[in-house]
């Protein structure tokens, strides 16, 4: 039972998602599929995917479902792949699907999603993506974003066509040039494997979250807050700011060094499955010239007993050659032996961005800023609000921004505004039910 519970707390995580403030119905999905041991861990690991589709008539909400539940489903079921080929051929299948399904109904064609998943492995954190939903780690004050942007922008800029950084007003933030569905096949990337530290906190969201917080006010949140606390915050914080997409947040936290080498176990290389290469020469071959070896012997033998040595010699010496030559050729056969990534290496390039990130007064006036608005508007529409709790946060907040602890008055204040976020929802509640 101890050693159960240890492992249950090794791992904190959260995974939210909304519909946002300006869309009708909800194209996000995303799932989370542990392991329930730690053997199970060392073979398959922790699996977290979040999707984000597109297209009219609910034919993005039926590719990101499709995604979210195919992409784990394919992931086990080709448990003798090696990890990182399992996680890549998971997605690829799941493309097709998405594709036939676009392609069997003049409704759902062309439909399409995003799809980053995260899985966490003795190795590391091994990532597979498609599209801009993105993964990031917070370790200690370094935010790193660890998959590329399947984006016009960011494309462009890797191709030196923009300045990194830049971004000129014609070019469209949310133009994506790689995605799950519209195409028979699809090009998935693999980053990783990031050794894992205790304290290490990953993120995978959609854009409708990147497109409108700041990397550093992610960062910075994430710092300060619980998975739970961060996840709603963020959400809260993308709302406030228009909300003009879905919304979704997972949150994943590594709490003990359990994962860790840490712990004193070694950890395997990563293995690959064998890279494809043609034969020189088939297997055929070899059996042909064994099978021509075998009938020299026995026409060696049938000239031996007739007493013919020199024909006798001849045949058996051709007999001989024939075996030797499909032996070496069958030995030279390119074996299928399975890959092992060197110690040290990675797949992909990522970390793609990676930025230092604090909680700074900046920060603090931009959430209580966004708690003044909340306090006028519940005022102004006499929301029924719990107002001495609501003081309290915005209190102890302001206490601390004037001491400097910006960590604090970030707790304080996103405690509060999520507790005026809630407001509003129930306040929302209210209306819609007539009481």
């Amino acid at each position: 039972m101890e050693s159960a519970q240890a492992w249950n707390n090794c791992l904190e995580y959260i995974a939210l998602s909304d519909v946002g403030m300006r869309r009708a119905n909800n194209q996000d999905a995303h799932v989370e599929v542990l392991a329930p041991d730690k053997d199970q861990w060392f073979r398959r690991g922790h699996l977290f995917v979040v999707c984000d589709g597109m297209g009219a008539h609910a034919a993005g909400e039926l590719a990101s479902e499709m995604a979210a539940e195919g992409i784990p489903h394919m992931y086990l079921k080709y448990r003798d792949l090696p990890a990182a080929d399992a996680l890549r051929k998971s997605i690829e299948d799941v493309n097709g699907q998405i594709h036939s399904r676009g392609q069997a109904n003049p409704d759902f064609q062309g439909m399409g999603t995003t799809a980053s998943a995260l899985l966490l492995l003795p190795q590391g954190a091994l990532m597979a993506h498609v599209g801009d939903s993105r993964v990031y780690r917070l370790r200690g004050n370094c935010l790193e974003q660890l998959t590329f942007d399947h984006s016009l922008v960011w494309e462009m800029s890797a191709a030196g066509s923009l300045p990194k950084n830049a971004l000129p007003g014609f070019v469209p933030k949310n133009i994506i040039t790689r995605s799950l569905g519209p195409h028979a096949e699809v090009k998935v990337d693999l980053e990783g494997p990031f050794p894992l530290e205790a304290g290490d906190t990953f993120l995978l969201c959609s854009d409708g979250l990147s497109g409108q917080v700041q990397d550093a006010e992610i960062g910075a949140l994430l710092q300060c807050l619980s998975p739970a606390e961060a996840a709603q915050v963020l959400i809260d914080l993308a709302n406030l700011r228009g909300g003009p997409d879905n919304v979704t947040v997972t949150i994943v936290r590594v709490k003990s060094p359990a994962l860790t080498p840490a712990a004193g176990w070694q950890a395997e290389p990563l293995t690959l499955a064998p890279e494809p290469a043609a034969p020189p020469s088939s297997p055929r071959t070899s059996q042909t010239l064994w099978l021509a070896a075998g009938a020299c012997l026995i026409v060696a033998a049938g000239l031996g007993a007739f007493q013919w040595t020199v024909a006798a010699v001849v045949a058996l010496v051709i007999a001989l050659a024939l075996g030797l030559i499909g032996t070496l050729q069958r030995i030279s056969q390119p074996q299928q032996d399975v890959r092992y990534l060197p110690a040290g290496a990675r797949l992909g390039a990522g970390p793609h961005t990676c930025i230092e990130v604090q909680p700074n007064e900046v920060l603090v006036r931009e959430l209580m800023s966004m708690i003044e608005q909340l306090r006028e508007a519940a005022a102004e529409e006499h929301w029924s609000v719990d107002w001495e709790q609501f003081n309290t946060h915005n209190l102890k907040g302001k206490q601390s921004l004037e001491a400097k602890d910006y960590a604090e008055a970030v707790r304080h204040y996103a405690t509060a505004l999520r507790f005026m976020m809630n407001e509003l929802r129930n306040q929302r509640a209210r209306i819609q039910t007539g009481k």
